[in-house]
């Protein structure tokens, strides 16, 4: 069987823009990806909503990726492939990033996975995806000022070359979530059932390539 962990934000945890609950798994483009993969497949959810790649946050000082990574990708392996997809939240405004800070973020965490010490027998690949893109997060009386408006939403557009070269340099697989998904209008950040669903066919025929 192969074993893939996904590790991410809020849209890997499956934050549904109607309401904030959680959708179901057969919504979350996870529980897409493994009904699509199929029984020789175990899908591992690490979704965490306003999980960054680096930044810390004081109110919530548990959303850093960097510090999770290891302990996260050690206590379940062995597995066979490392999903990352991280970026969205790094955009927020308290953080001032800008494309290449949050491109270096997730360089620091692709970084901190090839070097870990694996089995030579076992070293799980990885796939760095791009997040989707922000849309028009006015729409919400939090995520608008939260986002900055149109300063993220453009912001966001920049990241996937930065994400490509990264793969590209250190020899990992990069997949373009905005490529095949887009942010439901209602809050301009989360994906509804239906991009999800678009994610987890797109994926679905990466990782087949991969794996």
């Amino acid at each position: 069987m192969k074993r893939i962990v996904c590790f991410g934000d809020s849209n890997t945890f499956g934050h549904n823009p109607l309401d904030g609950s959680r959708l179901p798994r057969d919504q979350r483009w996870t529980g897409i990806l493994s009904d699509l993969l199929g029984e020789e497949y175990e899908i591992i959810e690490e979704g965490l909503c306003g999980r960054t790649t680096v930044r810390e946050c004081p109110e919530s000082p548990w959303v850093s990726g960097l510090p999770y990574l290891t302990p996260c990708v050690l206590s379940h392996q062995p597995f066979d492939l490392l999903i990352l997809m991280l970026g969205t939240n790094d955009l927020q405004v308290p953080f001032q990033a800008i494309p290449l800070t949050v491109a270096r973020g997730a360089e620091a965490l692709v970084h901190q996975f090839l070097s870990l010490d694996w089995p030579p027998e076992n070293r799980p690949k990885l796939l760095l995806v791009s997040p989707i893109h922000i849309g028009d997060v006015s729409v919400n009386p939090v995520f608008g000022p939260l986002f900055g408006y149109e300063r993220a939403s453009n912001y966001s557009r920049e990241l996937a070359p930065y994400y490509k070269e990264i793969a590209d340099r250190l020899g990992c697989e990069f997949f373009d979530a905005a490529s095949v998904a887009c942010p439901s209008p209602v809050d301009g950040l989360h994906m509804d059932p239906s991009e999800h669903e678009k994610l987890a066919r797109a994926l679905a025929e990466k990782v087949q390539k991969m794996l």
